[in-house]
């Protein structure tokens, strides 16, 4: 797969096999991740990689999943991520300004998951304070967003926007993912 083809064919997937990622695959996605643009190369981003079941299971209640298609868009037990990769950043190397190194950091884990033929949902509405007290992060670790992971169990579509930019299911499940033209974000 060229970047291209994983640029643009990356969707936001939130139901999953069980079939579990490999430790080293989600090694490979941090590492990734470690490579991308950082703001005065200060590098603050630290990661927790969630892929023993038990810690999984722990975790999902604190995640809210697609607010367009609630409940709809909740994976159900045997749809659930097997793995989850939490982005934080070590506030003691830098207090704020984080969120673009995050941004670059996330994108390049979603892009390597893609071309690995792995679902992933990138997540900011999640309970920082219950998944801070669950792993035990110390104050100086600041939760940006996690990313959710799994092998793909629906296979998102992209629409031409038509004046709505709300996801939707069909009624055969497939969920319908609006993008504006290329035309219409040009200045």
């Amino acid at each position: 797969m060229t970047t291209e083809e994983a640029i643009l064919g990356r969707r936001t997937v939130r139901k999953f096999t069980q079939k579990p990622i490999p430790s080293e695959t989600l090694w490979r996605l941090v590492d990734a991740a470690r490579l991308a643009p950082s703001g005065s190369n200060l590098q603050p981003l630290r990661y927790r990689i969630v892929n023993e079941r038990r810690e999984a299971d722990a975790l999902f209640p604190f995640v809210r999943w697609a607010a367009y298609i609630a409940p709809r868009g909740t994976p159900t037990e045997a749809e659930r991520p097997v793995a989850y990769i939490i982005v934080c950043a070590e506030t003691t190397v830098r207090k704020n300004g984080y969120e673009t190194d995050a941004g670059a950091a996330v994108e390049n884990m979603l892009l390597l998951a893609e071309s690995l033929d792995i679902g992933s949902c990138w997540m900011r509405a999640i309970d920082r304070s219950s998944i801070r007290k669950l792993f035990g992060f110390g104050d100086q670790i600041a939760i940006h967003s996690l990313v959710a992971l799994g092998y793909k169990a629906e296979h998102p579509v992209t629409e031409p926007f038509a004046g709505s930019v709300r996801y939707y299911k069909d009624e055969t499940g497939t969920l319908h993912v609006p993008k504006r033209q290329l035309s219409d974000i040009l200045l």
